[in-house]
């Protein structure tokens, strides 16, 4: 024996033999395939009859072991069959690109890509439903919250039924008008003013949210009932607050220098503030806080009559324009000239709106002494008066030149509040022709629902001037006016006036 071990021909001639067969039926015809190689580990196999080598010192085999050429390695290796009759899959590779940038990542030479643990694989039928029902899932939320988010912004804002409480009878500030506002800016606020029967709340209805020929039992501001009017009373106490889907905000206060609540304080027995002595200065007091107010947080303020005219209203319009508080300024140093805070001063504007008007008042010559006679009642005030509305530019005069009224002043007249059926049923006269007895008697005047529907036009196109040195939003003007409230019951400058009032 030789110490290469190939001394004894008997010993592995048969297994040299069954070896080489064995090669012959693997790879494809023309490779080598029985040259050695150190690219991979050599793997025993079992013996064909299940006999296990003889244990013992013997020499050990040279080991053949089977490779492919370094030039085919990079080609797809077909299954190799093993011993026991199974074939190795091929490796299942997913490729993706990486988050750099670069090129999309490639296995190893000499070697299979690993398969990624994040995914299941595929071809397991297990895997790729589980990964199919969690990416759709996953989808199916994503659509759900953009539904949801979309569905949020397009919600319109929640709609009021009815007027609810900014002042109470008490005159403290409520709370409850802050879940209708909202953070934006484009809004409008209207207020009213006006004596004790003159139709303040009617009016504030059919401007926001009412027709004309709906049951003033579901106004959005309640109107006196026949038993209030039957005793003197007052309906409205404090002030209402609604706003509409336009974003428009409508204050409704009692009445100014109201004879029911002077009434209601003498023959209840209610107790005055210590710095009140008379019910009747109390009364004028709370007037002029309300009046204050107005001028101060809204953008129009309309003064209701039903005659022309009251020398004594003008007067309590310019005593409360007099006593209102001052525009809060953006800076808090108080360096700053005198002629400087006139300018600066917030004043809204004013429409004088004569309710109940008769047939006489709007004839041309009447109306245009009106104008003048208000002109020179309000002279001498700031607050915008003229300018901002017109029943010109409404069609209700059509023969009248715009030059007709020298000094127009903010004026609009409103006739009395009728119901347009019977109306139209009105004979011209009972000794008439039978064809002009079909026909509507003369009221030389507009009807009542096509006036309130042009003064609504007008009052909601009046300009929108900010109300203080900063733009405010819907909820930043509740606060803002909470403030001022607060600032006119605690106001020296009122509290001087009824001082020197009593």
């Amino acid at each position: 024996m030789s110490e290469s071990g190939h001394s004894q021909p008997g010993m592995y001639g048969q297994g040299r033999r069954r070896r080489r067969r064995r090669d012959r039926d693997v790879g494809p015809p023309g490779q080598n395939l029985s040259g050695p190689s150190r690219d991979r580990e050599y793997v025993p196999r079992e013996r064909r009859d299940g006999s296990e080598e003889p244990p013992g010192p013997l020499l050990q085999k040279t080991p053949i072991i089977l490779a492919k050429p370094p030039g085919e390695r990079s080609k797809p290796s077909q299954s190799v069959p093993t011993s026991g009759g199974q074939a190795l899959e091929k490796p299942i590779m997913l490729i993706k690109s990486r988050e750099d940038g670069g090129k999309p990542g490639t296995p190893p030479e000499g070697g299979p890509a690993p398969y990624p643990t994040c995914l299941p694989d595929p071809k397991q039928r297990h895997g790729s439903s589980c990964f199919q029902r969690s990416v759709n899932t996953i989808s199916n939320t994503c659509t759900l919250l953009t539904a949801v988010i979309g569905q949020t912004k397009l919600v319109p804002p929640e709609k009021m039924k009815h007027s609810i409480k900014l002042v109470d009878d008490q005159m403290n500030w409520c709370d409850s008008a802050m879940e209708y506002l909202r953070d934006q800016t484009d809004m409008l606020v209207v207020g009213v003013i006006g004596l004790q029967g003159t139709g303040k709340s009617t009016i504030m209805s059919l401007l926001s949210a009412n027709a004309p020929e709906e049951d003033q039992r579901g106004y959005v501001f309640r109107a006196q009932t026949q038993e209030i009017k039957e005793r003197g009373g007052n309906q409205s106490t404090g002030i209402d607050f609604y706003i509409t889907q336009e974003r428009v905000i409508f204050l409704d206060t009692q009445p100014i220098l109201s004879p029911s609540i002077l009434d209601h304080l003498i023959n209840n027995d209610r107790k005055l503030p210590p710095e009140y002595n008379l019910p009747h200065t109390y009364v004028e007091m709370q007037s002029l806080q309300i009046t204050a107010f107005l001028f101060t947080v809204c953008h129009v303020v309309i003064v209701i009559q039903d005659w022309f005219t009251d020398i004594n209203l003008y007067r309590f319009l310019q005593t409360a324009e007099m006593l209102k508080p001052s525009t809060p300024s953006a800076s808090h140093d108080s360096t700053g000239s005198s002629g400087n805070e006139e300018g600066s001063e917030y004043y809204p504007h004013i429409v004088f709106l004569q309710n109940k008007s008769s047939r006489d008042e709007f004839c041309p010559r009447n109306l245009k002494k009106m104008h003048m006679a208000v002109d020179k009642l309000m002279a001498h005030s700031h607050l915008k008066y003229k300018g901002t509305l017109s029943m010109l530019d409404c069609n209700i005069f059509p023969g009248l030149d715009r030059d007709y009224l020298e000094t127009e002043v903010n004026m609009f007249l409103l006739p009395l509040m009728e119901n347009e059926g019977e109306d139209a049923l009105t004979k011209a006269g009972s000794g008439s022709a039978p064809l002009f007895s079909l026909l509507p008697g003369y009221r030389g005047h507009p009807t009542f629902s096509s006036q309130v529907s042009k003064l609504r036009s007008q009052i909601l196109a009046m300009s929108r001037c900010q109300l203080s040195h900063t733009i405010l939003t819907e909820k930043n003007w509740f606060h803002y006016a909470a403030r001022i409230w607060d600032g006119v019951k605690k106001s020296s400058a009122l509290s001087e006036y009824s001082r020197l009032q009593a």
